[in-house]
C-alpha cells in the first residue's frame, strides 16, 4: 500500500506532534463541554418546579407547603428557599388577585371585609407568596389596599427577611411598593400617632411606630449597602428606601427616573386613583433619626470603599443611579461642608483641592463625559456642585468646547446642565461657540441644547441675534420653509391616512417633538426668534395651516403664538381669521379643538373678532354636542350664557380680558365714594367771609 507522504526532519516531526497534541486536547474540552452541558440540563429538569418560585435551589425532596431551613445561608447572595405553595392556595390567591385587580366589589365596606379575610388566610404565607411568581402581585395589592395597621403587621411578618427578600426577582417588588405606601404613614405618625389600636396582641403583633420600622429594615441591610447596590433587584428596593428616608416624593420626574424604567409593569387597580398607587409627589416631613440615618448610610457607603472602586461604580449600569442617590442626597443636605470633609463621597471621588488643568479628578470628568451610564453620573456633579468647584470644572472641563461637546448624543446632555448654570459672561462664551454648530446641531436632532440656550439668555437679558441668524442659515431663509422645516409636518404625507395610523406615526417621531418645543420657547423669547415663527405662521396656506392645528405636537406651536404673553394684537388680528369657516371641524377634532380653545384668549382686545367665531360656534351647536370636544369647546367658550344671557357674557369677557371690574371692585369703589362723602359731610363749615370772618360756622346750642 502506498505509504502517507510526510516531510522529513526534526523540525516537521515535532509540529506534527504539536497538531496532534492540540487536536486532542480540543476533544478533550468538547466532551468536558458536553458532560457539562448534560448536567446542567438534568439539574435544569429537576428544578423545574422550584423555578416558578425564582429560587437557585431545587427542590427535590421539599413537600408542597414545606418550610426550609434558610437559617444555614450566611451570604447576602445565598437565597433561601421559603417553601411552595400548594395548588389549592395558589388557585385562591391567583382568584383573589383577579377580584382586586377588576375591583368587583358592590361598596368599599366589602372589599375591606374581603382584605381582611385574604390576610387572615396568607397568615403565616406572607414569604411563600411575596417569592411565588403568579401570587407575588396579589401582594402588591393587598399592599396598595392595606391601612397603616394591615402594613405595620406585614412589615412585622416581614422583618428579620428584608436581606433576602430584596434580593429576590419577584420578592423585590414587594419591597418597594411596601417601602412606598408606609412612607406617609411616618409623616402621619408625627402629627397624629396611631396607637395599639387594631392589633392582635394575641397572635404576637406588637405595636411599633412606622419610624423604628424602617430604622429596624435600614439595620438589616446596613452591612451590606455595598453589594445590594450593585444587585440586579436589590438596588431597586435600596433606591425606594433612601428615598423614604429622605423624604423626597416618589413620583417627582427626578425620582420616578431613578427608581423604575419604562419597562416595569405597573400594578393597578381598577377606579384607583393612579396618584394613590404611584405614591406622594411632593416632599414629606421626616423625623431627625431619618436624617441621621442618612448620613449614616452615606458614611458608611463610602467608608468601605476606596476611590478607584467609586469610580468604576459611577460607570455601573446598577450601581449608578444608587450612587447619584447618596451624591445627590449629601449635596444638598451638607453643601459646603461635604467639600471640606475628605470621607465625604464627593472628595472620594473628586480629591484634588483646588482643581486643575491634567489631575486625576479632571481627567475623571472627562471619561465621565462619553459614558452613556457615567454622564448621568456627572450631571448630578454639574448640577449641585458648589459655586466654586463648578468655575473650576468650568474652567479646566468645559470651557471653549461646549459647541463640540453638544453634537455628541451622550455629553449633549451635559451641556444642557452647564448651560442651565452659567452666568452672563460665560453663557455669551458659550452662545458665540455654540452657535457656529447649530446647523449641525439640528442635522441631528441635538435642538435641547439650543432650547436651553435660548431660555438661558431670555433670563440672562442677552442679545439672541446670532442664534437667529444660525437658525435661518440651518432652516432656511423663507419664514414658511424655516417653520415647515421646524416642525416636520407634510401636507401631503397624512392625506388618505387612517387616524389611528397617523395618531401612530406622530407619537413614534420624536424629531416632531423637539421642534415644536424649539418653537415654543422661540416663541417665548421677544425679539427676532418670536418673529421668525409669527412671520412663519402668517406665511403658511390657510390649508396647510389647519394641518398644523390638526397635527398633535405642532398644533401647540399655534396655541403658544396666541397666548405667549406680550403677543401683539396685530399678529391675532392677522392669523385667527385664517381660521374663519372651519371653526366647526376644528372644533370637533380631538387635537385641533385646543386651538378653537386658545382663540379665546388670543381675541384679548379684538371684539368683533371675538363675536364672529362665537357666531359659528352658535350656528353648529348640533354637531358640537355631538362630540366629546365640541362639548369642550361649548363649554369653554361659555355658549349656554352667550345664547341666554348675551349682556352676561360680553361683560364676563371684558372682565376676563381685564377690561372691566368685578362686581366686588365695583362694590368698593361704591363703598369707597360713600366714605368719602361721610367725611365731606362731617366737616365744618366755613364762613363766606375773610380772615376773621371766615371762622367755622357753629351749630345751634
Amino acid at each position: 500500500m502506498p505509504k502517507e507522504y510526510r516531510k522529513r526532519g526534526r523540525r516537521e516531526e515535532k509540529k506534527r506532534k504539536r497538531v496532534e497534541e492540540e487536536e486532542e486536547k480540543e476533544e478533550k474540552e468538547e466532551k468536558e463541554e458536553e458532560e457539562e452541558d448534560s448536567a446542567l440540563a438534568s439539574k435544569r429538569r429537576k428544578s423545574q418546579d422550584a423555578a416558578e418560585q425564582g429560587f437557585n435551589t431545587t427542590v427535590d425532596d421539599i413537600e408542597p407547603g414545606g418550610q426550609h431551613d434558610y437559617t444555614t445561608y450566611a451570604g447576602p447572595g445565598d437565597l433561601p428557599f421559603y417553601g411552595l405553595l400548594d395548588d389549592d392556595e395558589q388557585e385562591y390567591f391567583k382568584r383573589a388577585d383577579s377580584m382586586l385587580e377588576h375591583n368587583q366589589f358592590a361598596n368599599p365596606e366589602e372589599r375591606t371585609l374581603f382584605l381582611a379575610n385574604i390576610y387572615k388566610e396568607a397568615n403565616g404565607k406572607e414569604l411563600r407568596i411575596a417569592n411565588s411568581q403568579s401570587c407575588s402581585r396579589l401582594m402588591e395589592r393587598l399592599i396598595l389596599l392595606s391601612t397603616p395597621i394591615q402594613l405595620k403587621v406585614l412589615f412585622q411578618k416581614l422583618s428579620g427577611h428584608f436581606l433576602h427578600l430584596v434580593q429576590h426577582r419577584f420578592a423585590s417588588h414587594c419591597c418597594e411598593a411596601l417601602f412606598i405606601h408606609a412612607a406617609p404613614v411616618v409623616s402621619q405618625e408625627l402629627t397624629a400617632p396611631i396607637g395599639d389600636y387594631g392589633f392582635n396582641h394575641d397572635n404576637g403583633e406588637v405595636y411599633v411606630s412606622m419610624e423604628d420600622i424602617f430604622l429596624d429594615t435600614l439595620k438589616e441591610l446596613q452591612t451590606n449597602l455595598g453589594y445590594l447596590m450593585t444587585d440586579q433587584f436589590a438596588s431597586h428596593p435600596l433606591r425606594v428606601l433612601l428615598l423614604v428616608l429622605s423624604g423626597s416624593g416618589f413620583t417627582a420626574p427626578r425620582s420616578s427616573t431613578l427608581l423604575q424604567s419604562k419597562k416595569k409593569e405597573r400594578i393597578s387597580i381598577t377606579g384607583q386613583d393612579s396618584a394613590h398607587i404611584g405614591g406622594e409627589t411632593e416632599s414629606r416631613a421626616i423625623p431627625a433619626s431619618f436624617k441621621d440615618a442618612v448620613d449614616q448610610v452615606i458614611a458608611e457607603t463610602v467608608a468601605g470603599l476606596d476611590t478607584t472602586y467609586l469610580r468604576a461604580l459611577t460607570t455601573h449600569p446598577i450601581a449608578n443611579p444608587v450612587l447619584q442617590q447618596l451624591l445627590e442626597l449629601e449635596l444638598t443636605r451638607s453643601g459646603k461642608q461635604s467639600i471640606k470633609d475628605t470621607k465625604s463621597l464627593f472628595r472620594k471621588l473628586l480629591p484634588d483641592d483646588p482643581l486643575e488643568d491634567r489631575t486625576e479628578s479632571v481627567s475623571f470628568i472627562n471619561s465621565l463625559l462619553y459614558d452613556p451610564i457615567g454622564s448621568r453620573f456627572l450631571e448630578i456633579i454639574v448640577t449641585l456642585c458648589p459655586g466654586k468647584i463648578f468655575k473650576a470644572l468650568y474652567k479646566y472641563c468645559f470651557m471653549g468646547k461646549l459647541g463640540i461637546l453638544a453634537k455628541n448624543e451622550v455629553a449633549a446632555f451635559v451641556v444642557i446642565k452647564i448651560i442651565e448654570r452659567l452666568g452672563k459672561d460665560d453663557l455669551q462664551n458659550a452662545m458665540d461657540h455654540v452657535c457656529p454648530h447649530i446647523d449641525v446641531l439640528i442635522k441631528r436632532s441635538r435642538t435641547s441644547v439650543i432650547k436651553a440656550l435660548i431660555e438661558r439668555c431670555r433670563v440672562r437679558h442677552l442679545n439672541t441675534l446670532p442664534i437667529s441668524a444660525a437658525l435661518k442659515q440651518a432652516y432656511g431663509e423663507e419664514p414658511s420653509d424655516c417653520l415647515t422645516q421646524m416642525l416636520k409636518v407634510s401636507y401631503t404625507s397624512t392625506m388618505g391616512m387612517a387616524e389611528d395610523r397617523r395618531k401612530q406615526l406622530e407619537i413614534q417621531d420624536s424629531t416632531k417633538t423637539h421642534g415644536s418645543l424649539l418653537a415654543q420657547c422661540m416663541l417665548e423669547s421677544p425679539g427676532l426668534l418670536r418673529e421668525l415663527i409669527t412671520d412663519g405662521l402668517l406665511a403658511l396656506k390657510p390649508a396647510f395651516l389647519i394641518t398644523i392645528a390638526k397635527d398633535r405636537t405642532a398644533s401647540r406651536v399655534i396655541q403658544s403664538a396666541l397666548v405667549c404673553p406680550e403677543q401683539t394684537p396685530k399678529f391675532c388680528r392677522m392669523l385667527i381669521p385664517r381660521f374663519y369657516g372651519r371653526i366647526k371641524d376644528l372644533a370637533i377634532d380631538t387635537v385641533a379643538s385646543h386651538v378653537i380653545d386658545s382663540l379665546w384668549a388670543g381675541s384679548t382686545g379684538l371684539p368683533f373678532i371675538r363675536e364672529r367665531i362665537v357666531v359659528e360656534i352658535a350656528q353648529h351647536e348640533a354637531s358640537l354636542r355631538t362630540s366629546v370636544p365640541g362639548r369642550a369647546v361649548w363649554r369653554n367658550w361659555r355658549m349656554d350664557i352667550y345664547k341666554t344671557r348675551r349682556k352676561e357674557w360680553l361683560n364676563k369677557g371684558k372682565v376676563q380680558d381685564g377690561g372691566g371690574k368685578t362686581g366686588i371692585e365695583l362694590a368698593r369703589e361704591r363703598y369707597a365714594v360713600g366714605i368719602s362723602r361721610v367725611h365731606s359731610v362731617s366737616k365744618p363749615r366755613m364762613g363766606s367771609g375773610t380772615g376773621a370772618n371766615g371762622a367755622p360756622i357753629q351749630g345751634k346750642a
